[in-house]
């Protein structure tokens, strides 16, 4: 394993540790919620690390159309992969945060939910793809499907702007009234840093591994044609 990454792993699991401790212990208890709050802490975190991986997906899907670079190619799935996980975890925290607050787990009616799980459905659709179409032109299909993707993750962004449902309005840069207790704002972007370094390491190794299965693919191509002549 390289040393670069494998200092950035230890680094990653030191901001997790911390993050953890600051959620858990050192932020104050919300006066209205409660410590179901707390979920707070990894919820959006965890939103914000796949949409920084949607945004990957299609910056080098975009560039794959250009280029048709493998290297692009394994990144713009790498990525899509890690913002599923990140995506799902978005969408089981969100209404396990829900129902003691809210007093339902979902509503259809909102946008925000239904825009995400849409969100989670166009990428899940997109890993099928790959996974299952074995044609030449797979790998364009699927980077004209995650910029389709990345209409739906800038709507998922805006929607709590632009409509008044269930979910609350953005508690930062969300207007008058928004903002957190600054003990709350410490742990919240300790957070965010630690799950976005965690992303972009998930990230880094399954490209990795995706680089090393296109040239075994590769080797296997050209072993092919050899025994064909």
């Amino acid at each position: 394993m390289k040393p670069a990454l494998i200092l950035f792993s230890l680094l990653t699991l030191g901001l997790l540790i911390w993050g953890f401790h600051q959620a858990m212990f050192v932020a104050p208890t919300e006066a209205t919620m409660g410590n179901i709050q707390r979920i707070f802490y990894y919820h959006v975190p965890s939103a914000f690390a796949a949409f920084a991986c949607f945004f990957v997906n299609l910056a080098a899907s975009l560039i794959y159309l250009k280029t048709r670079s493998p290297r692009m190619d394994a990144l713009a799935l790498a990525s899509a992969q890690v913002g599923v996980v990140f995506c799902t975890i978005v969408l089981i925290t969100g209404p396990l945060w829900a129902r003691p607050v809210w007093g339902i787990w979902w509503t259809w009616e909102d946008v925000r939910l239904t825009s995400t799980l849409l969100l989670w459905l166009i990428y899940v659709s997109y890993l099928l793809l790959r996974r299952f179409s074995h044609a030449g032109s797979m790998p364009v299909l699927a980077a004209v499907l995650a910029i389709f993707g990345s209409v739906d993750t800038g709507f998922v962004y805006m929607s709590i702007r632009w409509f008044r449902t269930q979910h609350p309005q953005p508690v930062l840069a969300g207007g008058p009234g928004s903002g957190l207790d600054p003990a709350m704002l410490h742990a919240f972007f300790i957070n965010l840093i630690a799950f976005s370094a965690f992303g972009a390491l998930l990230v880094w190794v399954r490209y990795l591994l995706e680089r090393q299965q296109q040239r075994v693919e590769e080797l296997h191509a050209l072993a092919a044609v050899g025994g064909a002549r």
